[in-house]
């Protein structure tokens, strides 16, 4: 029955489960997958330490990566401190440092998409919010070592997408990416909240909408009842396919990889000339 049930999900309940509490964040995976070999590093070298941004080094077997990504917080102390995983344009610059970083060492790098979005703050945009995310993007289309983009949690408009180029691009089962969220949407749309439901499913936001539109290359299948029904399963299935992944991409050379990423987000949409 319980299988029967998440199989059948709707857009909505989708969105509703990559929110659940007890989901594991970007710095449950980066522990369960590196254990004591991660080494956070911190700052963007201009303003501050974005504690909504998180990333450093860690090890997989002998491999080091790179891992950048979103943290939310557990309680209501933590989500202020964590910003509720909405990052601040020195977010996005320190994950830009550490990116650029991995490229001068020839480590792969592996990002970790949870956020209900980029920080909206006056102070934000004071910073250059949309710059930043823009330079993320343009710097990510041209580094070159391998990048892995894995959506944990919530994808939510440009706030993912400045961390969300990569040569694979995998959504676990019950997430959702967009270009805003439903309630967003909702609003603006309908002028009030009640037609999430109605938007969760116009937007095709579900990992199956995502590929079948191929905007993303793979869905990592979640333990039945959602990734926090078995944390210990999901980052087993996450780090085999990190691993495997990264066994692909590195028989490629940085111009090759370079040239392959630019295509594949080339191709991407549909135009009339």
């Amino acid at each position: 029955t319980r299988k029967a049930i998440y199989k059948n999900l709707t857009a909505w309940q989708r969105v509703q489960l990559s929110r659940h509490p007890d989901r594991p964040y970007t710095m449950d995976y980066i522990k369960a997958i590196c254990g004591d070999t991660f080494l956070e590093l911190h700052g963007d070298r201009g303003v501050k330490d974005d504690k909504a941004m998180v990333g450093g080094l860690g090890k997989i077997g002998d491999q080091s990566y790179m891992f950048v990504g979103q943290q939310k917080g557990y309680n209501t102390k933590t989500r202020q401190y964590r910003n509720f995983g909405m990052a601040n344009p020195e977010g996005y610059r320190k994950a830009l440092r550490l990116m650029k970083s991995a490229e001068k060492f020839g480590l792969p790098v592996v990002c970790l998409i949870d956020t209900p979005g980029a920080y909206y703050g006056i102070e934000a945009e004071e910073r250059g919010q949309g710059e930043a995310i823009a330079r993320n993007i343009l710097e990510m289309t041209r580094l070159k070592v391998p990048i892995i983009v894995l959506i944990i949690g919530e994808g939510a408009s440009g706030g993912a997408l400045g961390i969300g180029v990569g040569d694979r691009v995998l959504m676990l089962e019950n997430t959702w990416y967009s270009v805003i969220s439903p309630e967003s949407c909702s609003s603006i749309l309908w002028r009030s909240w009640d037609y999430k439901e109605q938007a969760a499913e116009s937007l095709k936001l579900t990992a199956t909408d995502m590929k079948k539109l191929k905007l993303i290359d793979e869905i990592v299948k979640e333990p039945v009842g959602g990734a926090h029904s078995n944390r210990a399963k999901t980052f087993e299935i996450v780090k085999s396919k990190i691993t495997s992944h990264y066994d692909d991409l590195k028989k490629l050379s940085p111009k090759a990889l370079v040239k392959l990423r630019m295509e594949k987000y080339a191709d991407m949409g549909v135009f009339n000339g």
